[in-house]
């Protein structure tokens, strides 16, 4: 079956009442979104000015600070950033890897190519391990960063979608309203969160990126990035993500897909499934 046969298998409103079923969705075609935070001061100002507001999320958008070059057979399903260089995990059968890839030049350093049946997915970086999602399977791989040595497999319950974290637990997405909490070591599910806009569910959560005490999501088939309140669920804001690629997509799974963040330079960089480019981006006000 093709990856878009998949797709359209399960288009869904983005948008659901609280209160009424959801089926389990099976795949989707990330977007994905980032920003610049410039100086601490301004990034400091951003996430205050976009929590607690009690008339509902604020609007945001970007512009582009710098971009850099990006393969494209790289069918993007995870991103990260750590001392210099980016990580990346990539989707489809047969495809699927992880990456250790140069920032400046797009150069593929290092790659480990996952067995032809996994379906790779959202990866993130804690105390020196890359932990590696897989779409159907309910297999997690642990890699040592700086060896790429697998260290273990790891089962967990679902599908699996986008992966982050907080610095202690891993959060994990399933295409779903729901965030899992997971511990590092186990799996285990830790806690649980439903993200909402108002009174109702914000579904096809996929990629995620933790950045300052906020939780950004890539939101299928969605030009627009969600920024979640860790804690509560509760969307805090809205950042429009329209018209990032020049030219538009090569083709209609080709979306915006893929969240990194440099804590040390407060830099967000962005990329899409098989784009030529990879963006760092800085959030500016939607007015």
């Amino acid at each position: 079956m093709s990856v878009t046969d998949k797709h359209d298998k399960r288009r869904t409103k983005e948008l659901t009442p609280l209160g009424t079923g959801s089926n389990r969705l099976s795949r989707r075609a990330l977007l994905g979104a980032g920003a610049l935070l410039g100086c601490g001061a301004c990034a400091g100002a951003v996430w205050l000015f976009t929590r607690g507001s009690p008339m509902g999320p604020a609007r945001y958008t970007y512009e582009v600070v710098n971009t850099y070059p990006h393969e494209t057979d790289a069918f993007t399903q995870g991103l990260a950033f750590e001392d210099g260089l980016l990580y990346e995990g990539t989707g489809i059968e047969g495809r699927s890897s992880l990456r250790e890839v140069e920032l400046e030049t797009g150069k593929v350093r290092r790659k480990v190519d996952l067995d032809a049946r996994f379906f790779g997915e959202g990866i993130t970086v804690l105390d020196d391990r890359i932990y590696q999602l897989t779409w159907k399977n309910e297999i997690g791989f642990i890699y040592d960063r700086r060896t790429f040595d697998l260290l273990s497999r790891i089962g967990y319950s679902g599908e699996g979608w986008g992966l982050t974290n907080d610095g202690r637990h891993l959060i994990m997405s399933n295409g779903l309203a729901t965030l899992q909490f997971l511990d590092s070591k186990t799996f285990r599910v830790v806690r649980t969160i439903r993200v909402t806009e108002g009174d109702r569910l914000v579904k096809d959560l996929n990629e995620l990126e933790y950045v300052e005490g906020e939780i950004f999501a890539n939101v299928w088939h969605v030009d627009r990035i969600a920024r979640i309140d860790p804690e509560s669920g509760r969307l805090t804001a809205w950042i429009d993500m329209s018209g990032l690629l020049p030219g538009g997509r090569p083709h209609a799974e080709a979306v915006l897909n893929g969240i990194a963040y440099d804590r040390k330079g407060k830099r967000l960089f962005v990329t899409g499934k098989e784009w030529p480019k990879l963006f760092e981006i800085r959030i500016v006000s939607a007015s």
